[in-house]
């Protein structure tokens, strides 16, 4: 089980460091080439713009996460856990079950109490891009994001890895607290941060409970899809523009 290994500290930091470094890169590449205004870059629902978006975090922890793994002599087989995926099922069902009031709850009264302040709201960067998205195919990638790579890059980073460590190294609030407030933070969106944060807490109690991945990323990704299924229910029923 991956939170039992012993990784050294310079390997977890190297790693931290890659992935840090491929987001800033990819980014700072996306701005480059758009201002250039190179095809694929032009505008922020572009394909290009969109790839590099998406790759360049949850898809370099996957990738560098991967050779890390192979490097400690261990594979995503490992991480995952022994827990059995039937078991994982059950326990993500039930957990998402238990949360989801809590969840909702905190989106609607942190959207009225931005509503009051004045400020405004705005969906989550994820949400724009499909709602934007010109092609089935840039959709059916989106899609193939929200449900697979970022839930499986994203537990990696922040349960597998961030979690882990701190716990090991003596420091569990740290990684209770302190990872799921990063983990809410980096999704750069007001009204949804106290719910992330709450999903963050009940992802990390199914990492130890189970003592592998596949639980929190089961749980993940049956989250994203919902609200994927929420977000296509509304589109459907929304009244058209006149």
């Amino acid at each position: 089980m991956l939170w039992k290994k012993t990784w050294e500290p310079e390997s977890v930091l190297a790693l931290i460091g890659g992935i840090a470094a491929a987001f800033l890169f990819g980014n700072v590449a996306a701005g480059v080439l758009r201002q250039a205004g190179v095809a694929g870059f032009r505008t922020d629902d572009s394909l290009g713009v969109v790839l590099v978006a998406t790759l360049s975090f949850q898809g370099a922890a996957v990738a560098l996460g991967t050779v890390f793994l192979k490097f400690h002599d261990a594979g995503w087989r490992e991480v995952f856990g022994d827990a059995g995926w039937k078991r994982c099922l059950a326990l993500a069902l039930a957990v998402l079950a238990a949360v989801a009031p809590v969840i909702f709850g905190l989106k609607f009264l942190s959207e009225s109490v931005l509503h009051w302040l004045h400020v405004p709201v705005a969906d989550q960067r994820a949400v724009e891009l499909l709602l934007s998205a010109r092609t089935p195919w840039l959709s059916a990638y989106l899609v193939f994001f929200a449900v697979v790579l970022a839930p499986l890059g994203e537990e990696f980073f922040f349960r597998g890895l961030l979690f882990s460590t701190a716990k090991r190294y003596g420091w569990p609030k740290l990684g209770w607290v302190g990872v799921s407030l990063l983990f809410a933070l980096i999704h750069l969106n007001a009204p949804t941060f106290l719910p992330l944060f709450v999903l963050a807490l009940a992802l990390t109690w199914l990492y130890v409970k189970t003592e592998g991945l596949l639980a929190p990323v089961m749980a993940h990704s049956l989250f994203n899809a919902a609200n994927l299924l929420l977000l296509a229910c509304a589109q459907k029923h929304a009244p058209a523009s006149p």
